[in-house]
């Protein structure tokens, strides 16, 4: 089998998983130098650190070991006291090796976050759920829990190198194959926790992919058609997924077993426990308790910093993990970083968090930034002794007009394409950007960004010039010619006027609500009645997930490399951009309560088809391309939803003396957001002066 040692830039932005030989990456660090084609690819070892010498006075009675690397001061003290193993019995046998984007770090200090309690679980969780590989400065994709990886010829064996020796926060297990094999029979297959079919892990055909042991550190993953996305599925996830997202191979089995059903020993006391914690079955403890590192702080994590308390505390806080797998170029144990603390605030009060950022009371934050604020951030520097940098978000402002909404009037009104198109057209977008993104923006539709290779520019401009004109005339084709008093049009079947609501998790005053009431007024003017609503995000997943939706607002990202991801939006399947959350369903697994079945002839089937057949199978990059072209293109004609504005610049507040997140950098769900340069090379050049 030929192999490479790396994804490298070029293939990941074609994004290849293969071509015509297997690729195998086997370090964190990408080479400095063009890896042999032939002989398979070894492992980089991390370097040596500088022996720290054995003291004299008082003469011991036997020597100190040699240690080969170094460790943060708040755990030397700890292996002094005999509280924990030395740093070399902690790291595996050959540790991942991370270069910071701003050199090597200092040990100590806190780093001060922002975050909206329990529903806003991904904030915390984005700073640690980077998983199998992830992305160097030039995009490259290299290990990071694995060894390494490689992929047969044919697309459709993956074999996977776990780090021998990777331990888990608690220091009582490895991190091993029986933990993924405990995923794969207990969680992946279990109905109650994985209800619906999840694409990563089985063919178009919805047949489960194969998996089997090696030994101890390996695995394959056997598929009957090529799977060659298959390793950027677990880019992120190293958490073992969210509390309402299907489990992922990250999974302590060690600890887990007690929780689960199936396989704890002690059946009446689990059932006693999930009585206790209040949870109305056994799944949903399981799912949203047992095993969430934010909510069960005894649940061992991988990450560079474990939870110590919850998310329903004022202050979540995350200290390092002194098992963390991880050291940079000069053998030191990562993170740098002591602790990160995310301090709550409502988004019913947007303000609040403003008002930190200009108090300096935040220390290296994008997420629950806005744009709109730029001018507050940018005045508030001096005052706050922080940078606003900007990076390049790959976000959009939009709305989801949702085609499956119960309200049967609004589905069939939605359902009409030209009704689409003559929303977007009645939409004055450069009044909007001007107005509440200080023309920041670009009128645009949703679709890949100028900075991916799948760019492309029929879909971009697709409809987006201001023309009420031509609005109103198809609506008026279409037949909804009669109005009632206040000028807003009637369903044709004369139930009542044209009006929905949209719910979004901004705040009144904030600047989607703006930007929404600014669009409603648009809408108002051609004869449809729109409502901008904001609920809490726990209500908001609520009603998508029950598919109590009519419209949502909640943005559309994964638009550099949509591929990535499984262009989960483009095809439907993310719900929480609900513009077919219960098509979607039916996709997903079509016993879903919620699932309604698309009609035989819609064009959401087309995408879908496309999609398994000529691009998730496709290990030729230019043809998973040109197919992805296909799906742009009736996207382009049908315009599912709406968006107005993208290529928004992504204000990072960074205080001064933080390190490792330079300006500039790629910003978008797929790449970590603010966490792309990978969090534990983060540091303080003076790490005493920031211990609150």
């Amino acid at each position: 089998m030929k192999q490479q040692r790396t994804i490298t830039r070029r293939e990941f932005l074609r994004v290849s998983g293969l071509a015509t030989a297997g690729l195998v990456a086997a370090a964190c660090q990408a080479p400095t130098t063009p890896a042999p084609t032939q002989a398979p690819a070894q492992a980089t070892t991390a370097p040596a650190a500088p022996a720290t010498a054995v003291p004299t006075q008082p003469p011991a009675a036997t020597a100190a070991p040699v240690s080969k690397y170094k460790e943060a001061p708040a755990l030397a003290e700890l292996v002094k006291a005999g509280k924990l193993p030395v740093v070399d019995q902690r790291l595996p046998k050959n540790p991942c090796v991370m270069t910071g984007y701003e050199g090597i770090g200092k040990y100590g200090g806190t780093w001060r976050r922002a975050f909206q309690g329990v529903s806003d679980n991904w904030g915390p969780t984005k700073v640690i759920d980077r998983a199998w590989g992830w992305f160097d400065k030039n995009l490259n994709l290299v290990p990071r829990l694995l060894e390494s990886w490689s992929v047969s010829p044919d697309g459709k064996v993956w074999t996977i190198k776990l780090r021998e020796g990777l331990k888990w926060s608690d220091g009582k297990a490895d991190y091993t194959t029986d933990d993924i094999a405990f995923w794969f029979q207990y969680e992946l297959q279990n109905k109650k926790l994985t209800p619906g079919f999840q694409t990563p892990w089985g063919d178009p055909d919805k047949t489960m992919v194969k998996f089997q042991t090696v030994d101890k550190y390996t695995a394959t993953f056997t598929y009957g058609k090529p799977k060659p996305m298959f390793i950027y599925n677990m880019t992120r996830g190293g958490t073992g997924g969210g509390p309402t997202i299907a489990p992922l191979p990250v999974s302590p089995s060690h600890y887990m077993k007690a929780f689960h059903e199936d396989t704890t020993t002690d059946k009446d006391a689990l059932a006693a426990d999930v009585k206790k914690r209040g949870f109305a079955d056994w799944q949903t403890y399981y799912m949203q308790f047992a095993r969430q590192w934010n909510m069960n702080p005894d649940r061992p994590t991988l990450g560079a910093w474990v939870g110590k308390n919850t998310l329903t505390d004022e202050i979540f806080t995350m200290e390092r993990n002194p098992y963390f797998f991880a050291v940079d170029s000069q053998g030191n144990q990562l993170p740098y970083i002591d602790k990160v603390t995310h301090r709550v605030y409502q988004a019913s009060a947007p303000d609040v968090l403003t008002l930190r950022v200009t108090n300096g009371e935040i220390d290296m934050q994008y997420r629950l930034m806005s744009i709109a604020n730029l001018p507050v951030y940018k005045a508030g520097e001096t005052k706050g002794d922080y940078k606003t940098i900007l990076g390049a978000l790959a976000s959009h402002v939009c709305f989801n007009c949702n085609l499956t909404t119960k309200n049967k009037p609004l589905a069939e009104f939605f359902n009409q394409r030209d009704a689409r198109i003559a929303m977007s057209l009645a939409i004055n977008r450069d009044n909007i950007n001007q107005l509440v993104y200080n023309g920041l923006l670009t009128p645009r539709q949703y679709s890949p960004t100028k900075a991916s290779p799948q760019y492309y520019e029929k879909l971009t401009t697709a409809y987006i010039k201001y023309d009420p004109d031509t609005a109103n005339k198809m609506l008026d084709a279409a037949g909804y010619t009669k109005k009632d008093a206040n000028g807003i049009r009637l369903y044709r079947d004369g139930s009542g006027p044209i009006s929905f609501t949209i719910e979004g998790t901004n705040s009144i005053g904030g600047t989607d609500s703006d930007a929404a009431n600014l669009m409603s007024k648009d809408l108002a003017k051609v004869g449809i009645q729109a409502t901008y609503k904001f609920v809490e995000r726990s209500l908001y997943t609520q009603h998508y997930t029950a598919n109590d939706i009519e419209a949502g607002w909640f943005g559309a990202d994964r638009a550099l490399l949509p591929l990535v991801p499984e262009a989960i939006i483009f095809r439907g399947v993310q719900p929480d951009r609900p513009w077919c959350p219960a098509w979607g369903f039916w996709y997903t697994n079509p016993k879903d309560p919620n699932a309604v079945e698309p009609p035989a002839d819609h064009w959401i089937r087309n995408i879908w088809k496309i999609w398994d057949e000529e691009i998730a199978v496709e290990p030729d990059p230019a043809k998973q391309n040109a197919a992805f072209k296909k799906i742009l293109d009736i996207w382009a004609t049908e315009l599912p939803f709406v968006t107005l504005l993208g290529e928004l610049p992504a204000p990072t507040i960074v205080k001064s003396g933080f390190k490792g997140y330079p300006a500039g950098m790629p910003n978008d769900d797929t790449v970590g957001d603010e966490h792309f340069c990978q969090g534990e090379t983060y540091y303080w050049d003076d790490p005493a002066k920031h211990t609150a």
